[in-house]
């Protein structure tokens, strides 16, 4: 198995790409105790200096502590692992854990514009970078658009420019009811 690496507009972040199928549904994980929920993230955080794993469709975005390790010295092991993981067969999820999707059932005409908007043109372009972004809420009587970055683009130096430049001005030609777009932290 051959893993390529792929850096991502974060410095903190490593886009890990094992050429295969990751994760149907994008998942995050900020913590330890979150990461119990997959046998892979949880033994990526046993490394020293991961801060962050994120699973995209077809990679693993790693996050590290920027006061940690240099990716010099966190890459090798996090590779190692990685490939432990797939050439083992274990599953990516530990049985019985829900992927937390939303089923949008119930969402005004104006979000599910915007959430399709979302996922076909936005989230496969975040999706290069290593991250996701998700919709959080709208406020249909101030016309601004919540959204929440995870993976490689939360924290990112460049993320409030991507949201402004990119999504912001996207939204509000295709989504006139759109004012403005913030960031959920």
């Amino acid at each position: 198995m051959f893993i390529q690496t792929e850096p991502t507009p974060n410095p903190n972040a490593l886009k890990f790409l094992p050429g295969r199928e990751v994760s149907a549904e994008p998942r995050e994980f900020l913590s330890i105790d979150q990461a119990a929920a997959s046998p892979l993230a949880e033994a990526l955080f046993q490394l020293e200096g991961v801060a962050g794993v994120f699973f995209g469709a077809d990679y693993v975005s790693v996050t590290r502590d920027p006061a940690g390790l240099e990716w010099s010295r966190m890459k090798a092991p996090i590779l190692a692992t990685i490939m432990d993981h797939f050439v083992s067969g274990a599953p990516l999820m530990r049985h019985g854990e829900a992927d937390g999707a939303d089923s949008g059932a119930g969402d005004s005409e104006i979000v599910a514009e915007i959430k399709q908007l979302l996922d076909s043109r936005i989230r496969p372009a975040v999706a290069q970078d290593g991250g996701d972004i998700l919709f959080d809420a709208f406020d249909e009587e101030s016309g601004v658009l919540s959204l929440r970055m995870r993976g490689a683009c939360a924290g990112c130096p460049s993320s409030s420019a991507t949201l402004k430049a990119g999504v912001e001005q996207m939204m509000k030609h295709y989504v006139p009811e759109v004012t403005r777009v913030e960031q959920v932290i």
